[in-house]
């Protein structure tokens, strides 16, 4: 599950990566998104520390993507931001020994999980995120609900 600060950020990530050129100030993407615009400041400022944005101070200043969005993965964004990427193999490697197969079933079980969850968040990217946005955009009715057929 993403956290409510990752969700504000992945929000703002989404309007810069659909004018990727275009210097963007926080107002505008608190605007556009109805996010709080102090926690969206942090969490752009947050994001500009781990180098997955330019910031330029001024009247047309703002933030921009510091690289394409295809190279800019959920993994590098969660991160950036410092939400806590919970590693299974170190909790079940500080925990108590298994007591039983089931035991062993069910940690060999969370290990695959984690294994998936970390492979998925290297693997997506900002851009796959775009694409999804614009799909969605594109099969709305104007009313909120989903264009079926």
């Amino acid at each position: 599950m993403l956290s409510r600060q990752a969700n504000h950020a992945l929000k703002a990530l989404l309007e810069l990566a659909a004018r990727p050129l275009d210097w963007q100030s926080t107002h505008a993407l608190a605007t556009a998104q109805q996010l709080p615009e102090p926690m969206l400041e942090q969490l752009l400022l947050r994001l500009r520390r781990a180098g997955l944005l330019e910031a330029r101070r001024g009247r047309v200043g703002g933030y921009r993507l510091s690289r394409p969005a295809r190279a800019i993965s959920m993994e590098l964004i969660l991160a950036g931001l410092g939400e806590a990427l919970t590693d299974s193999a170190h909790r079940l490697a500080t925990s108590e020994p298994a007591n039983s197969p089931a035991d062993q079933v069910t940690n060999a079980l969370q290990l695959r999980l984690e294994r998936v969850r970390q492979k998925a968040l290297a693997e997506l990217s900002l851009e796959d995120l775009l694409f999804d946005l614009r799909s969605a955009v594109a099969g709305s009715d104007g009313e909120g609900g989903v264009m079926l057929g």
